[in-house]
């Protein structure tokens, strides 16, 4: 009996799946490469499918950011500069536009908002476009140069600050990159307010 069984397994080390007619192993060997291109080409597609359910909520270029009430303990934050938000599901995103940004620490996840807020303060001024937020959860909104800042919106914690790879055939990163390119004036935040 044991040699019955050592002699079948014997065979199904020299072929390919013997059971389903494939043949031998040699012969499975020569659609390697079509494979592993057929595989590629497939990755390929995905990456681009990526961004077609992008779960970023907001892409921005960052100018300026302002603590309140002071950088040790800020419990607010105006994040100043060029904005994309996304809007709905899918990959839509609003015009690009400039204004700032003003939150509240999360009560749900005060050190991670401010390690992202230290994070933002970090790429100000660079020409780095970065994500935060989430598509699918409140954003914010964008507030004009002359607006005072009161009523913060909490700020949304999801997957971190991340820098982003700049596309230009991915229109929320080519609007950010227009606007940065067209070197605007100073931004200047704008006095604080009275918050609740």
């Amino acid at each position: 009996m044991k040699a019955i069984h050592l002699s079948c397994l014997s065979h199904i080390a020299r072929t390919a799946p013997c059971a389903t007619g494939i043949g031998t192993r040699r012969i499975a060997r020569g659609y390697r490469l079509p494979l592993v291109t057929l595989l590629l080409a497939l990755s390929a597609v995905g990456a681009d499918r990526a961004y077609a359910s992008d779960p970023v909520g907001i892409y921005a270029l960052v100018d300026k950011v302002v603590f309140e009430p002071n950088e040790t303990n800020p419990e607010r934050i105006q994040v100043w500069g060029a904005f994309a938000i996304a809007e709905g599901y899918g990959y839509t995103y609003k015009n690009a536009e400039r204004g700032y940004l003003y939150y509240k620490a999360n009560s749900e996840k005060p050190i991670a908002c401010r390690n992202e807020w230290t994070d933002l303060k970090t790429v100000a001024g660079t020409g780095q476009i970065v994500a935060f937020g989430s598509r699918y959860t409140e954003k914010g909104k964008i507030r004009k140069k002359e607006t005072t800042p009161e009523n913060p919106d909490v700020y949304p914690v999801a997957m971190g600050l991340t820098k982003v790879k700049e596309r230009d055939d991915y229109e929320p990163l080519k609007q950010l990159a227009k606007l940065r390119d067209a070197k605007p004036g100073n931004a200047t935040p704008a006095a604080p307010g009275k918050n609740p």
